[in-house]
């Protein structure tokens, strides 16, 4: 199957022909669906935390946190062509004749970025480039010759944003100056991720053609919020790991090839980060996406619901450590067992097929579903956001119950019983999670074990013209964390801002 050049690009890779030969079978015989028994509901999967809760949970984070090793794990890739589909909808109107105002006629949100365009925060950098080009960006707004200013924001002999990943774009515009959404995790990690010592840690997964971007932008800001702070804050970039990459086929399921007969390998999504994670060192892990920010006036319920999440999951990784250093210190009677059963059930959501009654039996299997990685999963209510959402589900071979991130793709839409649990979702998942990566000895978990490789995901493409099938490896928060301790907590919907368009930024939460 495989010719001594491809053999040498696996080597390139770090990519085994085991693992090749897997991902060939992956294609030939699918993923399966996901199994879903019900939606996770409040007070059936999600926990809702009353104001006496919330108060106990967050001075909990905020005494035991300054001791603790705390990173922010910030994925970070990928230009933001995406987020200006829309201008290069217009520009292409334009410059195949229509007018300005056929434009804005047929398409309000048009009429109403260039009516805005002075209020957002890159702005002032669009006008001075332009300044120093010769041109005058007012007047040109004024004149509503708007093809010079699409032009010099998106390409590259501009501001080049159509190339520029999320990160490195002006997001808010403040008095006197404007943040990028690097800056805005700046902010926040200084408010809820400080050590006693004042350090604050932030991890970003970023291309590796963008990194030396993220380093200079980090260089040229941090001395300001050090001293804004009274921080100091250390900030790490990694790229997903070639070996993660995964090979493309045919539509025969035969490796598909360039025209000069290597192979083709696609990045693995985003669930190719659970290596990244794997690496860090840390005891506690916040992750959240880039683009989730928002200005400082909107940021303290943000804050909050950080803490709380912080302070639930300290509290049920001290439970937790405690029964598992019980288990080992070999004194665990038969009403202890009980006990533990109870709570791993009703507070940890596992299934009690899970634990027999019997304490000789069940307490081998109560260490083992313990000595897991845990997280805790902020839960927004579903406004029609397209993406995945909590739900329980049906392990196939074991028709043992847990709690699962589910996207779209994992669900069988032709079966009517599968959609309609999807349909009834109530909450729909904003990727803010807590994470607890080490055991009860302070040794860290390896995240490699508790994937579920089943939970891949095939998608079709083409390339030169020639149509292909890409292969997705097990979501982040989907099947990498399949077989982690899971809790899902209601948090306010203010704060989920994600910037998807660019008109996301002329919403209220981004001014």
């Amino acid at each position: 199957m495989f010719t001594e050049k491809d053999l040498e690009q696996l080597r390139e890779k770090d990519i085994s022909v085991d693992m090749a030969k897997d991902q060939i079978r992956n294609f030939k015989k699918g993923f399966p669906f996901i199994k879903m028994a019900a939606p996770a509901t409040p007070g059936d999967g999600i926990i809702q935390i009353d104001k006496d809760q919330l108060k106990e949970y967050v001075q909990f984070y905020e005494k035991k946190s300054p001791d603790l090793d705390i990173v922010k794990f910030v994925p970070a890739s990928g230009a933001a062509t995406r987020m200006f589909k829309e201008l290069f909808t217009w520009r292409d109107e334009l410059r195949r004749g229509a007018s300005v105002d056929e434009i804005a006629s047929s398409d309000k949100n048009a009429a109403e970025f260039f009516a805005e365009l002075k209020t957002i925060a890159f702005w002032d950098d669009l006008k001075n480039l332009l300044k120093d080009k010769g041109m005058n960006a007012e007047s040109l707004l004024e004149k509503k010759d708007y093809l010079p200013l699409i032009d010099h924001l998106l390409e590259d002999d501009g501001l080049g944003y159509a190339l520029l990943p999320k990160g490195l774009l002006r997001f808010h515009k403040y008095d006197n100056f404007s943040r990028t959404p690097l800056e805005e995790h700046l902010v926040e990690g200084a408010n809820y991720v400080r050590k006693f010592n004042g350090v604050v840690k932030l991890h970003f997964t970023v291309s590796p053609e963008h990194r030396g971007r993220f380093i200079n932008h980090v260089g040229s800001v941090i001395k300001s919020y050090e001293e804004n702070f009274g921080a100091r804050f250390e900030v790490r970039f990694s790229v997903q790991k070639p070996s993660t990459d995964t090979m493309a086929v045919d539509m025969n399921n035969e490796p598909f090839r360039e025209n000069d007969g290597s192979l083709l390998f696609r990045p693995g999504g985003h669930g190719a980060l659970i290596q990244n994670l794997n690496e860090l060192t840390e005891d506690i892990v916040y992750i959240k996406n880039i683009d989730n920010v928002v200005p400082d006036h909107l940021k303290n319920e943000t804050y909050t619901y950080k803490k709380l999440l912080g302070g639930l999951l300290l509290f049920m990784q001290e439970k937790v450590f405690r029964i598992l250093s019980e288990i080992d210190g070999g004194s665990f009677a038969d009403d202890e067992y009980a006990v533990a059963r109870t709570f791993a059930i009703e507070h940890l959501c596992i299934d009690e097929k899970n634990l027999p009654h019997d304490a000789k039996s069940g307490v081998p299997l109560l260490r083992n579903l313990l000595d897991r990685p845990i997280r805790i999963c902020g839960m927004v209510k579903n406004v029609g956001e397209p993406g995945g959402g909590p739900f329980w589900v049906i392990d196939p071979k074991t028709g043992i119950r847990s709690l699962q991130i589910v996207e779209s793709s994992q669900v069988d839409h032709k079966n009517a019983e599968q959609k309609k649990i999807f349909e009834q979702s109530t909450h729909f998942n904003p990727v803010d999670l807590v994470c607890s990566l080490k055991d009860h000895n302070g040794k860290p978990h390896d995240l490699g074990e508790f994937i579920d490789p089943e939970t891949g995901f095939i998608s079709f493409k083409s390339k030169d013209g020639k149509d292909l099938k890409a292969q997705e490896l097990p979501g982040l928060w989907n099947g990498a964390m399949a077989h982690w301790n899971t809790l899902f907590v209601e948090v306010p919907l203010i704060t989920f801002n994600p910037v998807k368009t660019i008109m996301d930024l002329l919403r209220e939460e981004h001014r």
